[in-house]
């Protein structure tokens, strides 16, 4: 019988694992974190906001951890990708897959430890917060969570198709036959709302609803989209929408309107805290560096200016140093960038 854990079983993990094992799947969740270990063994995992339940699950800590899994759904900060991944390679199956559901473009350095034969990516496109150990939140609407995953090169119709029936435990799996235009149009959302989110030290809805952040969202937009096509991708739908078709623009009358969109388009999922805020209100460095960073990296790679991408990892940094504090009036540090 095949074996399967959620490392990393932090907000997004813990509902996973609830919805895995509420319907009628066994994984275990696994988090460095002991009172959220202690917390989901004692009462279950509590999933609140858009749903209510509480569900019993298996979960442990990493020391807790025997024998091999066939599937390991990755869903820590990439911050320590070289040290988990390594760590892990110790308890995956000869045929098992390392199934990453982080941010950014986080699948050549882990397939670089385990091979590309045991690495698999997933695109979350739904958020949740924790709200205290053993107690989750989550923020998108149920009808608007999903999955987005796509075969890499050397995984076989078997390991796909397990990974993908797990899944769905939880809610639909959009077979991705463009991972790279996925992995950057999630890329393009979060260091949008989450980058900006972060910014303003709020949730999605404070970057989408206000008229100045809007100004500045668009622009990252439009930055995010110019360097993935000088990148070589071709950004995947979202949810069914073209996001390049509805956000990117030349002219000032296109902006307006892909602006205009913006509320329109976040509506299900202006409740999500950006993770990066969250870490951030604990005291924690966050992922900067692997969402927007990553925009700015290949935007020098690539030739292209990322103004917005680079104030707002210098605000973020300023944030995680405790020069600034993430706070709406932020916002106006990008009116020269206008």
């Amino acid at each position: 019988m095949s074996r399967y854990a959620i490392y990393g079983a932090g907000s997004l993990g813990t509902v996973l694992g609830a919805y895995i094992t509420k319907n009628g799947g066994k994984i275990d969740l696994i988090n460095r974190n002991k009172a959220h270990v202690e917390a989901l063994k004692k009462n279950g995992a509590k999933i609140m906001g858009t749903v209510e339940l509480t569900v019993p699950v298996s979960a442990l800590t990493p020391d807790e951890m025997t024998g091999k899994y066939d599937v390991i759904l990755l869903m820590t900060k990439q911050l320590l990708n070289n040290e988990v991944v390594t760590f892990l390679k110790d308890y995956l199956a000869d045929d098992g897959v390392i199934v990453t559901l982080q941010n950014g473009l986080p699948e050549p350095g882990i397939a670089d430890i385990v091979g590309t034969k045991r690495t698999m990516g997933c695109v979350v496109e739904w958020g949740a917060t924790l709200a205290e150990p053993g107690v989750c939140v989550l923020t998108s609407e149920p009808e608007s969570l999903s999955f987005h995953m796509g075969k890499m090169d050397g995984i076989t119709d078997k390991q796909f198709t397990e990974v993908k029936n797990l899944l769905e435990l939880m809610c639909p799996v959009h077979e991705e036959t463009n991972l790279i235009g996925a992995r950057w149009s999630k890329l393009l959302i979060n260091a949008t709302f989450s980058g900006l989110g972060t910014v303003v030290g709020g949730v999605f809805g404070d970057v989408s609803e206000n008229k100045a952040a809007r100004k500045v969202a668009v622009r990252c937009m439009k930055e995010c989209i110019d360097v993935g096509h000088a990148a070589g991708a071709v950004f995947a739908p979202v949810q069914g929408k073209n996001i390049t078709a509805l956000f990117y623009y030349k002219g000032a009358v296109k902006r307006a309107f892909a602006t205009m969109l913006i509320p329109i388009a976040m509506k299900k999922h202006r409740n999500i805290e950006p993770s990066m805020l969250q870490d951030l209100k604990k005291g924690k460095l966050c992922e900067i560096d692997a969402i927007n960073g990553i925009v700015c990296e290949w935007g020098r790679k690539c030739g292209v200016k990322t103004p917005i991408n680079d104030k707002i990892v210098e605000i973020v940094k300023k944030c995680e140093s405790g020069e600034l504090q993430p706070k709406a009036d932020n916002i106006r540090l990008f009116d020269e960038l206008l």
